[in-house]
């Protein structure tokens, strides 16, 4: 009985990620393009360019970094939740506001924000253009979220965005930031 106890430390410590699947190969992605997808060209939230640099694929779920091209001065994305996943933001030009929670920041270039997972958040761009590095850990359906609001035919209604939003485990719980 002892033996066991004394071993049940060991067992618990050791790491238990399934890297089997993995790509044993790192890779190089192009400035301005995607891994598995060209630049995203959204519709609804905003008219950004997504470019998806590493993809959950990758990493079997475990993260996913985006790179965002931002086009929309004055947009961002309703209020909403993602349960599943941190978010972490490094803004590499421009401006923006970001809200977590009750909380309020402007970030400007150089700056990164952290937005745990399960605590409401949104952000709207300040500046004329932008660009943000977006990494989410784990990875969640965030890249399958940016390829179906590009393959819409024209701007979603607040109910096909907050369906779009369902289908990939986020919660929209509140209207887009207004620039203050």
């Amino acid at each position: 009985m002892l033996n066991s106890l004394a071993a049940a430390p060991l067992v618990a410590s050791q790491p238990i990620f399934a890297f089997a699947d993995r790509e044993k190969k790192g890779f190089k992605v192009t400035v301005g393009e995607g891994r598995y997808h060209g630049p995203i060209q959204l519709k609804g939230v905003n008219a950004n360019i997504l470019a998806v640099k590493v993809s959950g694929k990758d990493t079997n779920g475990d993260l996913a970094i985006f790179e965002q091209t931002s086009l929309s001065p004055g947009r961002g994305t309703p209020m909403h939740v993602h349960p599943y996943q941190d978010e972490v933001f490094t803004v590499i030009d421009g401006e923006y506001a970001f809200q977590i929670g009750d909380d309020k920041y402007r970030l400007k270039t150089g700056e990164t924000i952290f937005l745990p997972r399960q605590v409401p958040h949104s952000w709207i761009q300040l500046s004329e253009r932008g660009k943000m590095m977006v990494t989410m850990q784990p990875a969640g359906k965030l890249e399958d979220f940016f390829v179906a609001m590009a393959a819409l035919k024209a701007p979603p209604t607040a109910a096909e965005m907050a369906a779009i939003f369902a289908q990939n485990d986020m919660k929209v719980v509140g209207p887009p930031m207004t620039p203050d």
